[in-house]
């Protein structure tokens, strides 16, 4: 479940996904086909309930979702006013030119409903699994460094400004000056959120424009309760912001898991439709609650 906390009180809500399957004989999601049908199915039912956003986690060498444009593209087909998005890309995976093609894509289809979340990432499955992807860090630099240094190239390249050289004997006419990457979807770039696990990062993140994604996954940086770094690190964010023109926006993400005493004894499959209502009553209630909802306690399964 996420929070977007845009003042004083809890502004939207929605939910956050894995996208987990399993060929077991129990699951009701055994291969990854399911698991993306079932994620547009999710993501449709709950903006029909009112729910504001649609996240997903992406994780690679994983029974999860690992290629997250594809589903976010169809999912904006899907439906009409839900915010549809990440919650974290890991930079070190990605070729931030073709990112920005996909990103782009997806966000026309949704008409401009993308929310990107973009990170370090978290824990992997696989030791040094973007080594498998084609990219190490340069000479003196840390897997970190290297997935900050990607990010600033797609946060340049979603400005929307040419900077190829054109080639004199194109196969079609050019526009004049120099070419910027196309698919191009104006505003983007102010939707680009960062998942900080550090305050040193979420204030870097405030210094290029970005949103703040703040989740149980913060470092302990000072041995102080969980909830009270949290509220540190936006505050260290929103302060590092100064006057730059963007409004700042957190998540702040949760994990919640709706249940009756029916639902908990009932063996058979239940249908996403179903599921969605029920985290739509769960969370329904939480709507005008106090930001201090972010106080809860973190989560160790998480």
């Amino acid at each position: 479940m996420g929070l977007t906390l845009q003042g004083p009180a809890m502004k939207k809500i929605g939910f956050l996904s894995f996208g987990h399957w399993s060929p077991s004989p129990q699951s009701g999601t055994r291969t990854a086909g399911d698991a993306l049908l079932q994620s547009i199915d999710l993501a449709v039912a709950a903006e029909e309930l009112g729910a504001d956003g649609a996240y997903f986690h992406v994780h690679h060498f994983a029974r999860q979702l690992g290629s997250p444009f594809p589903l976010l593209a169809a999912i904006g087909a899907r439906t009409k006013k839900i915010e549809i998005g990440t919650a974290v890309i890991d930079m070190r995976y990605e070729n931030p030119l073709y990112m920005a093609e996909d990103a782009g894509a997806a966000d026309l289809i949704a008409g401009g409903r993308l929310q990107l979340g973009i990170s370090r990432g978290s824990p992997e499955q696989v030791i040094d699994g973007w080594r498998y992807f084609g990219y190490a860090p340069a000479e003196g630099q840390t897997d970190a460094d290297m997935a900050r240094s990607q990010t600033e190239v797609l946060l340049e390249v979603l400005k929307g400004h040419g900077f190829a050289e054109p080639n004199p004997r194109p196969m079609f006419p050019n526009p004049p000056g120099k070419l910027r990457l196309e698919p191009y979807s104006e505003g983007l770039r102010q939707r680009i959120w960062w998942g900080a696990a550090t305050d040193a990062t979420a204030i870097w993140a405030a210094k290029l424009g970005m949103h703040l994604q703040s989740s149980t996954l913060k470092f302990d940086e000072s041995g102080k309760p969980f909830h009270i770094q949290q509220a540190e690190q936006i505050r260290a964010y929103r302060a590092a912001l100064g006057k730059r023109p963007v409004t700042p926006m957190n998540h702040a993400s949760r994990s919640a898991v709706p249940s009756s005493r029916w639902s908990m004894t009932r063996t058979a499959p239940i249908s996403v439709a179903a599921a969605a209502k029920r985290i739509a009553l769960a969370i329904s209630s939480r709507k005008s609650a106090p930001s201090s909802a972010a106080a809860m306690p973190p989560n160790p399964m998480y």
